[in-house]
């Protein structure tokens, strides 16, 4: 029996309010400072330890369907600098998209060294802690690299972990694990941060149209 409907055309019904409905995304909605980020990442003589500040906006778009399928959701852009440093240290753009019917999780990345990624997971709509993975050669939650990413660091797996702490902060951990031609071992590229709210989301389209309406 197929886990989805017969009718794949009929569109679902959405509400306007998308922050109302972002399920244990909801505590990402805004803008977001963390200044302990650590990343350990692969070089010549080895791993490298490096400290890095970073700035993610998540703000909520309106719903977004495919035939009866109703997903909510937050579009991000994260820019990350080393302490004392302007240059950008990392960029990063996508989606983080939540589907109340399933519980299911999307984040989308593209980053502009030529790799993009989706990863998948599922979860409650209060869940405090959630977990996504991308798989290397996968149709569903896979993963893309340019030749030269393709050739010296081949990604095998994307992981993320969320956690939602009760201070009102949020945190994550990632694991990327890489197949370097000069290491007989995978190499776990890891990253993690706290973050720090310092800025409201901004509404949707919709719901800000229907707020300023209200308004007048």
């Amino acid at each position: 029996m197929s886990e989805f409907p017969q009718d794949i055309y009929t569109e679902a019904e959405v509400d306007s309010d998308t922050l109302a409905n972002l399920g244990p995304l909801a505590a990402m909605a805004g803008v977001w400072r963390g200044t302990r980020g650590t990343d350990i990442n692969p070089k010549a003589e080895g791993p490298v330890e490096d400290a890095y500040i970073e700035e993610i906006a998540l703000h909520p778009i309106d719903a977004q369907v495919n035939g009866p399928q109703l997903f909510y959701g937050l579009r991000y852009h994260t820019r990350v600098v080393k302490p004392d440093e302007i240059e950008t240290f990392h960029d990063q753009v996508g989606y983080w998209l939540w589907e109340p019917a399933t519980g299911n999780l999307i984040q989308t990345l593209a980053i502009p060294r030529g790799q993009t990624a989706m990863a998948v997971g599922n979860a409650a709509a209060d869940a405090k802690t959630f977990t996504l993975q991308a798989v290397r050669g996968s149709m569903t939650n896979g993963i893309s690299s340019n030749p030269f990413l393709e050739h010296a660091f081949k990604t095998e797996s994307y992981t993320i972990t969320v956690t939602i702490h009760d201070n009102g902060t949020w945190s994550y951990e990632q694991d990327t694990v890489l197949l370097i031609p000069d290491r007989s071992e995978p190499f776990h590229h890891t990253d993690h941060n706290t973050l720090h709210k310092i800025g409201e989301p901004k509404l949707n389209p919709t719901a800000a149209a229907e707020a300023n309406n209200q308004n007048n």
